[in-house]
């Protein structure tokens, strides 16, 4: 599907240059308009749409046309970011609808009894929860439906897969599909706040004026659906569970629908629409005995098929022959309904795999998030990712991949489940698998953290051979990776649990958290950085205990969790006389940290003072000019001020010389708060200003914000009333965006301030 035609005139010119780029590719590809279609299933007219600059076309329709022409890395990277829209527009998550779907009539003309209830009086919510199941159809019944009705819900489409059955992982967490949610409905990453309730709140807050269709696919159970659900009249509410979700219907009022397999009629006409209806005629008593080896299961049918379809001219008889040989069956499975051998129907589809394909697919059943990229389904199969995207496109006309609307591959759990037994069978080195994954996550991160992060990375050593690397040329590009990978990331810390892999959990846990600092995802930092304490813990290693339990108390602080902050702090100590000394000086620069935001200030100076001599004891100048700005901070607010600007100025042609503006910031603003202290409040504010340039030139937010909450204060001081609440307000807009508990209280200071008199005018 592609985006509709229209737009501001910098979207005309962004589809312009795509459209340029993608006819020159395909006329290098040597290919017709038809031959690319062929290819590629795109339809004459979208690309040709493409090509003439009339349309943008969606992630996964993008994915299609790119494998298709087959082309290399770097002229890939360039359609990708010529086919970004440059405008916000309504959501459009919805997967593609099938073109194949058949049957489901009574069940379709009840949804749409319910769909008619939203624009009747009152505009109801209408909750409607599709239970059945593995494989017996409930997305593509909610997809299908949500298609058909979308006209009726202008502001958009939102789907999360919940993931509530999957063997190796548990549920995704509310919060993180509401994370996503909120995104969509263009709320900044910075903006979105950290806990389940305060993001419930803000999506109803959101969607209140919205009519929408929220799909919610593969739901655990009531208490994961409940803080999805939108409040707002005019909102319609799929949901899909394997279980019935009563709890749902008594306290939501929820519509449940239930669907068993197909009837006969319903499963023969599904596999016509696959293979075509004159083979079906041709030979009517095959056609009925593959469907009744498939138990009429809709998965399992359009499995089948898929491969009949590959194979035009094999006779049905044949595939019955060939499917009725393998009569395992999928454990899970034949527990719930014995009549569906659906291990059969993927190994059929298995065997008819190339061997290099079936080697990747089995590989491809470790991935533990709910869908894999092209470059992380590379590094499972250590192959290239040229070679991966071949693998990936066969495995997708197999029907054993489904692409989601970001151009990812998606298994279907029963398929990951098979994928799984294969590689038990096979003997496989899960482990190595699980290694690369990782590998590929720390390694790449690292790559991008080249352009998110001020502070160099950790020695990483070689990663595993067969990883794929990303090139990440900008700041846009490394955020964008980050955020197609973070959901894998936090999947395979959670299910990775050999304890072969312990450092590697703690490697990606340290190399992410430059990602969730600069986005203000500290929700996800305290998970990820309590995983990777508990593994240093479990090899310990004081220096892996020390780095990681100061990235969790960091991101504590920074959501109010003071205490348990000060308990990680005692734990680093303990470390100490175990620590290396540039260890030591990094833990002893954190407990500074720690006691300025606990205001206990005497303590700070001290670890300060601490790691000022650490840090002439090793020689190197940028850290003694770095613990010298800490001494000189904590003299600003503790000690004598004139000492402290007197050491500033100590410290800034150090800092100079190293080249480091950041530090040299931070120094400025300790001189401002000194001089404040010391009662010059116009050279407190010259200071200041100093330190607000350079921060803002090296893209510090959170400092940024900082020095304004201490400007402002000095402004108030100096009685300049208008210009401290504009300086408060700004401060509060910036830790709001990085979700910094400290917003409310700086925000609180700039509303109390007295507005000046409103005159009349004349």
């Amino acid at each position: 599907m592609t985006g509709a035609p229209g737009g501001s005139p910098e979207v005309e010119m962004d589809k312009g240059m795509f459209g340029g780029l993608l006819r020159e590719a395909r006329q290098r590809s040597l290919l017709t308009l038809e031959s690319l279609a062929e290819a590629s299933g795109v339809s004459v007219r979208a690309i040709s749409d493409m090509e003439r600059g009339r349309s943008l076309p969606r992630q996964a329709t993008l994915g299609d046309l790119l494998d298709a022409l087959e082309l290399e890395e770097d002229e890939r990277r360039r359609l990708v970011r010529a086919s970004a829209r440059r405008t916000r527009r309504v959501p459009r998550q919805l997967p593609p609808d099938l073109t194949a779907f058949r049957g489901r009539a009574q069940a379709l003309a009840a949804v749409h009894g319910l769909t008619a209830r939203v624009a009747g009086q009152g505009g109801h919510v209408v909750i409607s929860a599709i239970g059945g199941m593995a494989g017996v159809g409930k997305t593509a019944l909610a997809v299908h439906w949500a298609h058909q009705v979308a006209d009726r819900f202008p502001d958009g489409q939102l789907y999360v897969n919940l993931r509530g059955f999957e063997a190796e992982a548990r549920p995704l967490d509310p919060g993180e599909a509401l994370g996503g949610f909120l995104r969509a409905l263009e709320v900044p990453s910075g903006d979105i706040p950290a806990g389940v309730q305060e993001r419930s709140a803000l999506f109803r807050e959101r969607s209140a004026s919205r009519r929408l269709i929220v799909v919610l696919d593969n739901a655990r159970d009531a208490d994961q659906v409940r803080p999805l659900l939108p409040a707002a009249p005019g909102c319609l509410t799929i949901i899909t569970s394997r279980n019935r979700l009563s709890g749902l219907a008594a306290t939501e009022g929820a519509s449940l629908v239930s669907l068993d397999v197909w009837s006969r009629e319903e499963a023969i006409a599904a596999l016509a629409a696959r293979i075509g209806e004159e083979r079906c005629a041709a030979e009517p008593a095959a056609a009925a005995e593959l469907v009744a080896l498939c138990g009429c299961l809709p998965l399992a049918v359009a499995v089948v098929g898929a491969q009949l379809n590959a194979a035009p001219a094999m006779p049905l008889r044949t595939g019955v022959r060939e499917l009725s040989e393998t009569r395992w069956r999928l454990d899970a499975l034949s527990a719930a309904d014995g009549r569906v051998d659906v291990r059969a129907v993927f190994s059929w589809s298995y065997r008819a795999l190339t061997p290099a394909t079936a080697r990747f697919f089995r590989y491809l059943a470790v991935h533990p998030g709910p869908a894999v990229s092209a470059e992380a389904a590379a590094s499972l199969g250590g192959v290239e990712t040229v070679q991966a995207r071949r693998h990936l496109r066969e495995l997708t006309a197999a029907s054993l991949l489904t692409r989601d609307t970001e151009g990812r591959y998606v298994l279907h759990d029963l398929v990951r489940a098979y994928g799984a037994e294969l590689l038990e069978q096979e003997k496989e080195d899960r482990l190595g698998a699980e290694m690369r994954l990782l590998d590929y996550l720390r390694h790449n991160a690292r790559a991008a953290n080249r352009f998110v992060w001020r502070f160099p990375s950790v020695p990483a050593g070689d990663p595993a051979p067969g990883v794929a690397r990303v090139t990440i040329d900008d700041r846009e590009e490394a955020l964008e990776w980050y955020r197609q990978e973070e959901a894998t990331a936090a999947a395979a810390l959670r299910t990775l649990h050999d304890a072969r892999l312990l450092r590697h959990r703690i490697d990606l846990t340290l190399e992410w958290v430059a990602y969730n600092s600069v986005t203000g995802r500290w929700a996800e930092e305290i998970s990820a950085s309590r995983i990777g304490l508990d593994a240093a813990l479990a090899l310990d290693d004081p220096v892996a205990v020390a780095r990681t339990a100061a990235h969790l108390s960091r991101a504590l602080v920074e959501t109010g969790g003071i205490d348990e902050a000060d308990d990680l702090l005692g734990l680093i100590m303990r470390q100490m006389h175990r620590l290396p000394p540039q260890e030591q000086l990094q833990a002893e620069r954190h407990a500074s940290r720690i006691r300025h935001h606990q205001q206990r200030h005497a303590e700070g100076l001290r670890h300060a003072r601490n790691s000022l001599a650490l840090a002439r004891a090793l020689a190197e100048p940028y850290e003694i000019a770095r613990a010298l700005a800490i001494v000189a901070y904590f003299l600003s607010v503790h000690g004598d001020p004139k000492e402290a600007v007197a050491t500033c100025e100590e410290v800034i042609p150090l800092l100079r010389e190293t080249g480091n503006r950041h530090d040299e910031a931070a120094t400025r603003r300790h001189m401002g708060y000194a001089w404040q202290r010391a009662g010059d409040l116009t050279a407190a504010v010259e200071h200041y200003r100093a330190a607000l340039r350079l921060y803002q030139e090296v893209l510090d937010d959170y400092n940024v914000a900082d020095v304004l909450d201490h400007l402002a204060a000095a402004q108030l001081e100096q009685g300049d009333t208008d210009q401290a609440r504009v300086n408060w307000t700004r401060s509060a807009d910036l830790f709001d965006a990085l979700r910094v508990a400290r917003a409310g209280q700086i925000r609180a200071r700039a509303e109390a301030l007295p507005r000046p008199e409103t005159r009349p005018a004349g």
